[in-house]
């Protein structure tokens, strides 16, 4: 995207095939070059993309998978129709080898259809894959279990993941192609013309604005989004950094491409998803007068927002309920008023 000029903070000199927990300290994006240059897959596809396919097809289960499938006509680009009520791409339950096929069958086509296996977890298809492709992600030392770590394979053609956020962080290792990564912290939202709720590709909004050939006209806040945009550039056995929120498109650049995520909170296991309070404030708090609104906004600074022990350190210990350090049973409980409350 040529209108951004900054480029995300690169690592050239990192020599360890492990990490350190202070990549991450900064909550900043860090493109890390050459981390995962040792993987058995990226050795494969340096020497041809063929070559990566059958590394691929030797470790794959024949588990069914679903594949996302788009014609000429989007360019690569998975997004919305025009009425931007359903998709612009089909999704099909298929194996991964066949996919792989027709990705290479188009190899030698200037525009062909879109292939994209998405966030595919590779233990349930690729179960010995890890052996020889896989990087420890540093978790701090906790009392009680934090949410688990999820790594998924992406693989398709020359694709574009139009630009989302995702609610957890993400270590993404460019294997085998090209990749370039579009970013905008969180604050940019509004900048970002969010689509709607649903239908989404994988479940969190997509922007509207097309970002090589962006409509300023109706889409003005975006020229104020490229002023705090950046832009990384992954080769393969490259890695990004990628914090939670952060908003990011995704462009495959090359013929065949595969990429492998690390998604990980370091939240207790027993929190709930984030984004179901954002559906229960749309039903509950959007539509009231503007004055009990900021009314709100002040108890959720106090409660969620502001300092986390602030509401409940003057309270007595007994007396603190939920205000107080949550756990497990406590979650527990707290879901089953909520449910309870939610099905009056």
């Amino acid at each position: 995207m040529p209108m951004i000029t900054a480029r995300t903070k690169v690592i050239t000199d990192y020599q360890n095939r492990a990490l350190d927990e202070a990549i991450f300290s900064s909550k900043e994006p860090v493109v890390i070059k050459g981390l995962v240059n040792h993987w058995k897959l990226a050795e494969q596809g340096r020497q041809s993309d063929s070559h990566a396919i059958h590394y691929l097809k030797s470790h794959y289960n024949g588990a069914p998978s679903t594949a996302c499938i788009g014609s000429p006509d989007i360019k690569g680009r998975f997004f919305y129709n025009e009425e931007r009520t359903q998709l612009n791409y089909d999704s099909r339950t298929m194996r991964v080898d066949e996919v792989l096929d027709l990705i290479q069958e188009n190899f030698d086509k200037e525009n062909p259809s879109a292939y994209y296996i998405a966030s595919n977890i590779i233990d349930t298809h690729f179960p010995d894959f890890r052996r020889e492709n896989d990087i420890a992600i540093p978790r701090p030392e906790s009392i009680v279990p934090l949410e688990d770590l999820r790594i998924s394979i992406w693989i398709g053609n020359r694709t574009t993941a139009c630009c989302h956020y995702d609610t957890s962080d993400n270590l993404a290792c460019c294997v085998v192609g090209k990749r370039r990564f579009t970013l905008f912290p969180p604050d940019q939202i509004a900048n970002l013309y969010p689509g709607p709720l649903s239908p989404t590709p994988g479940g969190q909004v997509l922007s509207m604005v097309d970002f090589n050939n962006p409509d300023f006209n109706l889409y003005p806040k975006f020229a104020d989004a490229i002023k705090h945009g950046q832009i990384a550039e992954l080769e393969a056995g490259d890695a990004l950094y990628l914090p939670s929120m952060w908003w990011h498109q995704v462009e495959a650049l090359s013929a065949f491409n595969v990429l492998v995520n690390y998604w990980w909170s370091n939240s207790p296991k027993y929190m709930g998803a984030a984004t179901n309070v954002l559906y229960h404030a749309l039903l509950s708090l959007r539509d009231k007068p503007e004055h009990e609104k900021l009314g709100w906004k002040h108890i959720f600074d106090y409660y969620i927002f502001g300092d986390a022990e602030q509401a409940a350190e003057h309270l007595p210990e007994p007396a603190r309920g939920y205000l107080g350090e949550m756990d497990l049973a406590k979650s527990k409980m707290l879901r089953a008023m909520l449910l309870n409350k939610l099905n009056r």
